[in-house]
């Protein structure tokens, strides 16, 4: 009898313990192999599967777990994927997969904070990782901490100057905080280093997209065509060609796109409502109503009922405009839009004071709006002419 081998007392051989842990380990490196594999070909119960049947064998193996996790993160169970992750970690502390899928389980579920404290523990043993230093800096930008966020983005392109994650989160921060004109250097440096490669599309509609904002919407157009040209039915590229034309005034041209959206998405009401809008505006009335009164079939919106209004008052037809928008300002009283339309509407019936008093109820909310302002001057002061 060899070493290897031991008899019973029949005189049957079987493998001696070390040969059969030799051979459990071989077999469990197999089957996490396979594992894996499966996982990055998206075979995902399959994967569990192999996953399984390693943990029958060993329930704590920390390759098993992690990939367990891996699996039901990637198939969106991710509360599973949370115990997985947390049961790796009870008996193998140092895990840092285990830690960067917990983290990611805390970023789709939206609770950043968690994200972040695991990302900063797993940055104790891997202190240069630009991916996770990103994630942190995405997740702080998720919370909106302006100069954490922005700080750890900048220490990225410290490591890596050209780093795309980095610059185009800087964009997005920036954007998120209303600084185009930075959110658009940070873009247009991100389109210039992708200059040997394909652009990706979204980078395109937010170059567009600041444009939009900061009203340069003739700069704005080449990058939302740019856009479509990858994409012929990108809501965002569409959209924004339709608001660009709609800013530049030319309403024709802001309805082909408006109707192009609806052709893929047609109980978008908000599109309803800006379709409307572009046909009240082009005095094609009975499109406009139609348009409206099918955004209000999906659900009550405040536009629609405004736009309707606002249809009456280009027919004349002030009594009914007026109710309307008092009670859409009983509704939604810090709209100055409304404010605006009611108090034109008293305008145009000749009832000046009660214009006045419409745009001062809305100051009294303590609300500084300029157009408010400056439309309760002009009725002042054509009060003021017409008296000397």
């Amino acid at each position: 009898m060899n070493g290897s081998e031991k008899e019973n007392i029949s005189g049957a051989k079987y493998p001696s313990l070390n040969t059969q842990n030799a051979a459990e380990s071989l077999k469990i490196t197999d089957i996490s192999k396979a594992g894996y594999q499966l996982l990055k070909e998206n075979k995902l119960n399959d994967a569990i599967d192999c996953f399984s049947r390693i943990l029958l064998i060993d329930e704590n193996n920390n390759y098993a777990l992690v990939g367990m996790g891996d699996a039901s993160r990637k198939a969106g169970i991710i509360r599973d994927a949370l115990k997985y992750y947390q049961r790796c970690l009870e008996n193998h502390p140092e895990n840092n997969y285990a830690l960067f899928g917990l983290a990611d389980c805390y970023k789709a579920m939206n609770q950043y904070q968690k994200a972040i404290d695991i990302w900063e523990q797993y940055l104790l043993h891997d202190n240069k990782n630009i991916t996770v230093l990103t994630r942190i800096a995405d997740a702080y930008r998720k919370v909106k901490d302006f100069s954490n966020s922005k700080r750890t983005y900048q220490k990225v392109l410290e490591m890596e100057g050209n780093n795309a994650y980095a610059i185009i989160g800087l964009g997005h921060l920036h954007y998120d905080f209303k600084e185009y004109s930075m959110a658009l250097f940070y873009w247009e440096k991100m389109l210039k280093s992708s200059a040997n490669v394909t652009v990706d599309i979204r980078v395109l509609t937010s170059i567009g997209n600041c444009h939009r904002k900061l009203k340069t919407f003739s700069d704005g157009i080449p990058y939302f065509e740019a856009a479509l040209q990858k994409d012929k039915n990108n809501f965002y590229a569409l959209f924004g060609l339709a608001d660009c034309y709609r800013g530049l005034s030319q309403t024709e041209k802001s309805l082909e796109y408006w109707n192009m959206i609806l052709e893929n998405d047609p109980k978008n009401k908000m599109i309803l409502t800006r379709a409307g809008d572009a046909y009240r505006n082009l005095n094609d009335f009975e499109k406009a109503k139609s348009l409206y009164e099918r955004a209000l079939n999906i659900e009550f919106d405040t536009y629609a009922v405004m736009g309707l209004a606002l249809l009456a008052k280009s027919q004349g037809k002030f009594d009914e405009a007026l109710v309307s928008l008092k009670r859409l300002i009983q509704q939604d009283n810090k709209n100055y839009r409304l404010y605006i339309e009611l108090a034109d509407c008293y305008q145009k019936t000749g009832n000046k004071r009660t214009a006045v008093e419409t745009l001062e109820n809305f100051q009294k909310l303590g609300i500084k709006n300029q157009k408010i302002a400056e439309m309760l001057d002009n009725i002042n002061n054509t009060k003021s002419n017409n008296k000397k």
